[in-house]
């Protein structure tokens, strides 16, 4: 069956299959509250909630499952089996994600690769609509949050990336290599996207390729660590979620990441939660790494140059037929937005 005709019934019933033949030891399976939740540009996410019986005992497990569509908005660079490898790696560690149960290549199973992991307690509140954006003040205004967004960058950026054996993602040399292989992929999902040349963007690349900061330290980086991006528990981070852009590099591609106005919308409030002062004094702390803020300014236009390859591959992919989600047709808007401000940063 090709999965444009796959109706949720039957998908539910393709998936508790699969469940059965993962748990042999269980009885009277069951799956409730399926749903799609309609967040996520890569990947099809389900949640649902698994009751069954083993040993006697009545047991419910919340489950979600991720199915590549496979017409990714990062196309290649967006691998479910990589994100299974670097939760699986992250479980011995002190950083909240996940548990990754399964991951499935075979596409004769639910037509296409997945994976399957725990179903963490929290919300996600989207933080460009006007609930997630009241949702994140009055947290910044309990004064929870904010420290618990901080000290979990702060949990990624120290914990023992080789030991718990993260080195796969690809380990660059010191000095200019982590910033030269961003750029490098940034590139070829552009050229990937076949859009026509954009003069301030090739402007852009070749201000980005000949200012490239050094760095020495290098780091587990998530690479779009923000609201958004994290389950939210009792005002404390739960999971970190959308393991996509992962790399080992340097942790200030992560704090410009948090300190972009992109990422916050008619508020001074970082990621539209946490005061810039205190997060510098609690990141510093936890860390003992100085922010670096030129570095940090380099690596917002090196994301300025990322979001344009988001938005041409998304556009691309809507206007070729390859993909009928109407946001990705809606993106093709954002690139000359993106491009105006980094033509401002470049001082035009």
């Amino acid at each position: 069956m090709s999965r444009s005709t796959d109706s949720t019934e039957v998908l539910q019933s393709r998936i508790l299959d699969y469940l059965k033949r993962q748990m042999p030891q269980a009885s009277a399976l069951a799956l409730h509250d399926v749903q799609r939740i309609a967040v996520g540009w890569s990947h099809e996410t389900w949640l649902f909630d698994l009751t069954y019986r083993e040993a006697g005992t009545a047991c419910t497990r919340g489950l979600c499952l991720r199915r590549d569509p496979g017409n990714a908005l990062l196309r290649h660079l967006s691998s479910l089996e990589e994100q299974f490898r670097v939760l699986k790696c992250l479980e011995s560690t002190a950083l909240p994600t996940p548990k990754a149960y399964w991951f499935e290549a075979d596409p004769a199973i639910l037509d296409a690769p997945f994976l399957v992991m725990e179903k963490v307690p929290g919300t996600c509140p989207s933080p460009w609509g006007r609930e997630g954006r009241a949702f994140y003040q009055a947290a910044a205004d309990r004064a929870i949050l904010p420290t618990s967004f901080t000290g979990t960058l702060a949990t990624l950026h120290t914990l023992d990336w080789r030991a718990a054996g993260l080195d796969f993602l690809g380990v660059p040399a010191n000095g200019e290599d982590f910033t030269r292989r961003e750029i490098a992929k940034w590139r070829a999902l552009i050229a990937l996207s076949e859009a026509p040349p954009e003069p301030i963007l090739t402007d852009l690349i070749g201000w980005l390729e000949t200012h490239i900061p050094a760095t020495d330290r290098l780091t587990l980086v998530h690479g779009a660590y923000r609201t958004g991006n994290l389950l939210i528990h009792e005002d404390r981070v739960s999971a970190v979620l959308d393991w996509e852009l992962q790399v080992i590099g340097d942790p200030m591609y992560d704090v410009a990441y948090v300190l972009s106005d992109l990422n916050r919308e008619g508020t001074p409030l970082l990621s539209n939660l946490v005061a810039r002062d205190a997060f510098f004094k609690d990141y510093e702390a936890a860390t003992g790494f100085a922010i670096d803020e030129a570095a940090c300014r380099y690596y917002n236009a090196l994301y300025a140059m990322r979001s344009v390859a988001f938005w041409m591959s998304a556009s691309g992919l809507y206007a070729s037929g390859r993909s009928q989600d109407i946001r990705l047709a809606r993106t093709a808007w954002s690139v000359p937005v993106v491009l105006a401000r980094a033509a401002r940063d470049l001082g035009y």
